[in-house]
């Protein structure tokens, strides 16, 4: 079966064109190398006691810098979200005027180090759960950028029992300090058994010698009796 092309022309792409194709992508990745990011930090979640005061972590980074830059926290709940408290960071150098939307939430980021963190005081139950950091920056063309902070919220923090890894790290330890004294051991019976071997050696040696002189072999000393003169 013959495949046949109707009216189907490809046309090469120059020089020109190609050098688009090219520096596009590169445009692309560098845009978003430079896009803004909010982040909690490498451990998203957090357990802590009813009625203790808890910091809800939050910074933003932008390669390119902020201009207007607006951010946000809100609460997840029973799937609806609340705002808790949001401003507007006019520069990086600039003290954003935060707007509060919750009791018993305090503002403590002041935009120093680019930080938009957050205290929650006296926490209830009803504070568990998913607690939402957003961001947006008119310079990157608005570009947006959110993250998720989970609380989670007990009458008490439960002690970890560490007695089964105390008793693997015993084992462990025990196992390696037995074959490394098996290890002495053997080395030093090896050692014992070739001096032992070299000894015997020796006497062999020796006990040879004493039986060749006594038997009057070439190299003894056996006393021998003059030749008596004929008269």
């Amino acid at each position: 079966m013959e495949v046949q092309w109707a009216g189907v022309e490809f046309q090469r792409m120059g020089p020109q064109h190609t050098a688009v194709g090219l520096i596009f992508p590169l445009l692309l990745g560098a845009w978003y190398v430079q896009g803004l990011e909010m982040s909690v930090g490498k451990i998203p979640f957090l357990q802590a006691v009813n009625g203790s005061t808890v910091l809800l972590p939050c910074t933003y980074l932008s390669c390119i810098g902020i201009k207007d830059l607006y951010f946000s926290w809100t609460f997840n709940e029973n799937g609806t979200m609340q705002k808790v408290c949001d401003s507007l960071i006019v520069s990086e150098e600039s003290k954003p005027e935060v707007n509060i939307y919750r009791e018993r939430v305090e503002f403590i980021g002041k935009n120093i180090d680019r930080n938009v963190s957050i205290l929650l005081w006296n926490i209830t139950f009803e504070d568990a759960g998913e607690w939402t950091c957003f961001g947006r920056n008119p310079k990157e063309k608005g570009r947006n950028h959110s993250t998720i902070f989970t609380l989670i919220v007990v009458d008490e923090l439960r002690v970890v029992d560490n007695t089964l890894t105390i008793i693997i790290a015993s084992a462990v330890g025990g196992g390696i300090a037995g074959l490394m004294a098996f290890m002495l051991l053997k080395n030093f019976t090896l050692f014992v058994l070739a001096k032992l071997e070299e000894k015997n050696k020796e006497c062999l040696v020796t006990s040879s010698g004493i039986d060749n002189t006594e038997n009057g072999l070439s190299g003894s000393k056996a006393d021998s009796k003059p030749t008596p003169k004929r008269k």
